[in-house]
């Protein structure tokens, strides 16, 4: 099942939440630290905003995440 994409600031912190928690769960302490938030922006919607990049960038770490936790299944 494909992943959605991530569009929002709230959605990219429950994913890393949830992804945290199962990274832990299976004893996963040696995987590289999720994104970092943009520390600025501003908020002007525009074209290739930092949260754009951002939201990709959590989009693939989550991908990779996915297959770190299915390879341990």
């Amino acid at each position: 099942m494909p992943l959605l994409p991530i569009t929002d600031a709230a959605a990219a912190r429950a994913v890393l939440k949830d992804i945290a928690a199962r990274l832990q769960a299976e004893g996963v302490d040696d995987f590289r630290k999720p994104p970092q938030e943009p520390a600025s922006s501003c908020s002007r919607g525009c074209e290739g905003c930092v949260w754009e990049s951002y939201f990709a960038t959590v989009g693939w770490w989550r991908a990779d995440t996915a297959e770190i936790l299915e390879d341990r299944a």
